[in-house]
């Protein structure tokens, strides 16, 4: 159980952060930059949820349970896999969350017509934060993969499927909450020569 009882510590004031094992890095190092990120996704799926609470409850409730896996992935990065004991089991990632995802993805997917062109951000509110928030979770994944190829850095393999499959469910519920694709802003190539 998390307990928050003072928010700041001052131990940050150096520019160094502690991981979940202890360690201190730089506020910079990868690892730090792609929980932040993930984060950061998070944060924007909360703007996302001021405009589907109401209007769209099926598709808030799967970003609701997003948001939590959100913070699993990033006390998941935050908890590097050093091969060294620790004094607590680290919260990971676990296939079964992937599949959860999957399933949402393919659920808002039957009602949509297949894509003929690109689709441009926009359309709702609700379809343009879904927007950002998929941007915003393909960087965090260009980052959790950069860091996996690290020799000396560990990202476990459901966290990498759960951040790829994030983005295509961002895309697809982006399209749900656009009246079903209805609403879709589509890409003309060359329109605007």
């Amino acid at each position: 159980m998390v307990v928050l009882n003072r928010i700041y510590t001052r131990t940050g004031d150096n520019g160094t952060t502690a991981l979940g094992t202890g360690e201190r890095r730089p506020k910079f190092d990868l690892r730090i930059d792609a929980y932040g990120t993930v984060d950061e996704t998070n944060s924007v799926i909360g703007l996302a949820r001021l405009h589907t609470a109401a209007a769209e409850p099926l598709v808030d409730a799967m970003l609701g349970r997003i948001q939590n896996d959100l913070f699993d992935l990033g006390a998941d990065l935050c908890t590097p896999d050093t091969g060294k004991p620790l004094d607590y089991e680290p919260l990971r990632i676990i296939p079964a969350q992937v599949e959860r995802i999957e399933r949402e993805i393919d659920l808002l997917n039957e009602e949509l017509k297949p894509l003929r062109s690109f689709v441009l951000p926009g359309g709702s509110a609700a379809a343009a934060y879904l927007h950002q928030a998929r941007t915003v979770s393909r960087r965090a994944e260009r980052l959790m993969v950069e860091l996996a190829s690290r020799p000396e850095e560990k990202v476990g393999d459901a966290a990498l499927r759960y951040v790829n499959r994030l983005s295509d469910f961002l895309f697809v519920a982006s399209r749900y909450v656009n009246r079903r694709g209805e609403g879709d802003v589509l890409w003309v190539p060359g329109a605007t020569r």
